[in-house]
């Protein structure tokens, strides 16, 4: 669940868009100009996201470069299979007939 709940606020979902559309690692410091944000949010972001396993980062020298993590995607067909399975195990039913008396009151009235 933490990798779908990193995915859940829109800034790390768009970080995670631009890491996945670069055909290498990415700098930080590439990733911190492209938002209007302050540098120690992004790398908070950055954290959750390495965290919950949708990047790997490396150092080189002072810089840290990110990339998708190769196990990232498999996280996300984990959490697809568990929806299907859920899914298959739900059924919606046919909603109870009301009663006539219960009927006449309308939504939100009680008697």
């Amino acid at each position: 669940m933490v990798a779908c709940k990193a995915l859940a606020d829109p800034t790390r979902l768009e970080i995670l868009r631009l890491v996945a559309a670069q055909p290498g690692p990415v700098c930080v410091c590439d990733i911190v100009d492209r938002f209007a944000l302050a540098q120690p949010t992004i790398s908070h972001h950055l954290k959750v996201l390495r965290e919950a396993g949708w990047l790997a980062a490396s150092k080189i020298g002072i810089w840290v470069f990110y990339e998708l993590d190769p196990d990232g995607p498999a996280a996300l067909a984990e959490v697809a299979a568990l929806f299907a399975a859920a899914g298959s195990r739900t059924s919606l039913r046919e909603p109870a007939p009301r009663s006539p008396r219960s009927a006449s009151r309308g939504p939100g009235r009680s008697a």
